[in-house]
């Protein structure tokens, strides 16, 4: 990667050899390593390692999860919130166990629709729970930066699954829950 990244920089009309950017392919290369290291982990094992049995039956609900993310699309990141809803079925999963599978999930190269379905999808597959919630709200630099650049425009992307699709007033209690 640090070859790449040297000839990136050529290629920009810099010299990789001055001070300023020396080391910056060994910088960028750490760099990506961690913003991409959702690639390396399993979103599966995490929610798996962290459930426990309950008889909870009410909407649980981890809101303003803090994600950063890069557009697959133009390599720009994009940033916001997630909030994440479940209704148990028998089983809870540790609450920090959510941030970390928003976490994994944002750390790839992604489109927000798919981080979306991605979240809920895998809670309703590994949790089994009545139901899941997922609303995130980003903004795009690729949108902010290029393109139309157009500031402070959020994209608001929502998965509604189980309950929260049949539902109209748990849809709607979760929804103001997280106003």
């Amino acid at each position: 990667m640090r070859e790449l990244i040297k000839e990136f920089l050529v290629k920009l009309g810099e010299d990789p050899n001055r001070e300023g950017l020396k080391d910056t392919p060994e910088r960028v290369e750490r760099s990506w390593s961690f913003l991409t290291e959702g690639y390396t982990m399993d979103p599966r094992a995490i929610i798996e390692k962290s459930m426990f049995s309950d008889k909870h039956e009410d909407m649980v609900i981890v809101k303003t999860i803090p994600l950063y993310s890069l557009c697959e699309h133009h390599l720009l990141p994009f940033f916001g919130h997630a909030h994440v809803g479940y209704i148990p079925n028998e089983k809870i999963v540790g609450i920090s166990k959510i941030a970390r599978m928003v976490d994994l999930y944002a750390r790839r190269l992604q489109v927000q629709e798919r981080l979306t379905n991605q979240i809920a999808d895998t809670l309703m597959d590994v949790l089994k729970p009545r139901g899941v919630a997922v609303v995130i709200e980003a903004e795009h630099l690729c949108m902010q930066m290029r393109g139309v650049q157009k500031r402070d425009t959020a994209v608001v992307t929502s998965a509604m699954l189980g309950c929260f699709r049949k539902k109209p007033e748990t849809r709607a209690e979760f929804m103001n829950l997280i106003k």
